[in-house]
């Protein structure tokens, strides 16, 4: 294995789990190389003019450093210049490990770096879409050396949410409780996160609204560990009243089929919600839909603690049934 002092590696992307894991790895493998090492670290956001000949300079404790800066993308001017001066003839006594935030801060920078022969760069970008995070599940499986089929990464992704730090572990449990050589399939993962699959938004808001508390409540709960948006969960909630509502104000003696099309609900639904509409009132609906629209601008403005807002809002809504 090449050896990482007298080299730059450039983390950049926007994946923070990734770039933490990639970081710690990096240190790692420099640290069993040089076990005495001396590793520091430091933001490029303090970073003063002179400071990098300092931290770059020989250790009193150790012959090799290991020197972590991370937000390079809030690099000032005179630090980026000193940088730049560094990289291009880095001292072989230093591994040095830069790590840029991802986006187009500090790009001008980024564009140099990359130019630099003792640069590498390990691109870390998140998934973008539901399919894309099902492909990283049976990437992280395929460098554990397990295999894991289509049907299981995604019900993993649907279990667990879209938090890599999570997955992550939920690929480290799987790999390290079944058997070397077992391919994960989704009956395995059922068996341990099935608990955890499928939580919508629309079934908590049919609990709330038909009065089962404890199990809005705790399908709520899943679904901020399944990192659920909360706007997804007011959403449903909003739908579901509003459907309500209008069910409410129908004329009698209507079809279903023309209840479907005047509600926006498919018509099997009709009946349920006629059952459902037997404990509202007009006035319990339009109470529940103004605490919905308060939990969507907390969760929407940034809300200390949206998983609190969701709470509140399941209990408020429930409250307006008629007893």
């Amino acid at each position: 294995m090449a050896s990482a002092f007298g080299k730059i590696l450039l983390i950049s992307g926007n994946a923070e789990f990734l770039a933490e894991r990639t970081r710690a790895r990096a240190i790692a493998a420099v640290t069993a190389e040089h076990a005495d090492c001396e590793v520091s670290e430091a933001s490029a956001s303090g970073l003063q003019a002179g400071e990098l000949a300092g931290l770059t300079s020989a250790s009193l404790f150790s012959d090799n450093t290991a020197l972590v800066i991370t937000d390079l993308q809030d690099t000032g001017d005179a630090a980026q210049a000193e940088l730049l001066a560094y990289c291009e003839g880095p001292s072989p006594e230093i591994a040095l490990v830069l790590v840029h935030g991802g986006g187009a801060k500090g790009k001008g920078l980024l564009d140099k770096l990359r130019k630099l022969p003792a640069v590498s760069e390990v691109k870390l970008e998140a998934p973008k879409y539901e399919r894309d995070y099902a492909q990283w599940v049976h990437t992280e499986f395929r460098d554990l050396g397990v295999r894991i089929d289509q049907e299981a990464a995604t019900l993993l992704v649907a279990s667990v949410g879209q938090d890599l730090r999570s997955l992550a572990g939920a690929a480290d449990q799987l790999v390290s409780t079944v058997e070397r050589g077992t391919e994960i399939t989704a009956s395995i993962v059922r068996r341990y996160f099935g608990g955890r699959a499928d939580v919508r938004g629309y079934e908590i808001a049919d609990a709330a609204i038909d009065g089962r508390i404890n199990v809005a409540l705790e399908q709520a709960r899943w679904a901020e560990a399944a990192k659920v948006a909360p706007v997804l969960i007011t959403s449903a909630f909003a739908s579901g009243l509003r459907s309500l509502a209008k069910l409410s104000s129908a004329p009698s003696g209507m079809r279903d089929n023309d209840l479907a099309a005047r509600v926006g609900a498919p018509p099997f639904k009709i009946r349920a919600m006629r059952q459902q509409l037997r404990a509202w009132e007009p006035d319990g609906l339009a109470k529940a839909l103004d605490a919905v629209a308060q939990a969507d601008l907390d969760v929407k403005g940034g809300a200390a603690d949206p998983a609190y807002a969701i709470e509140r809002m399941v209990l408020k809504v429930a409250a307006q049934r008629r007893r």
